[in-house]
């Protein structure tokens, strides 16, 4: 399976962050927030808003790309966040 995850920082809820993995989330959230990525190390610790499952990767990452521009930010907050 192949995921997109989003994530919201709990310091400071205006940072935001939208991912893909092909593990489970909660193992890639746990790498968040042990520091392991450097565009969430500052604003850890996260938490999982909302993850998407698809099996298949073009599909999962066009909604990560889509998720990550202008219309799929409103998007994003319209329903997410």
């Amino acid at each position: 399976m192949f995921y997109v995850y989003l994530l919201q920082s709990q310091q400071d809820q205006t940072k935001r962050y939208v991912g893909f993995t092909t593990r489970e989330p909660d193992s890639r959230l746990t790498e968040h927030n042990a520091g392991k990525s450097t565009h969430t190390n500052k604003h850890k610790p996260w938490k999982v808003v909302a993850y998407f499952a698809f099996d298949n990767q073009q599909k999962a990452e066009g909604f990560e790309r889509y998720l990550k521009q202008g219309s799929g930010h409103a998007f994003a907050n319209k329903h997410f966040w």
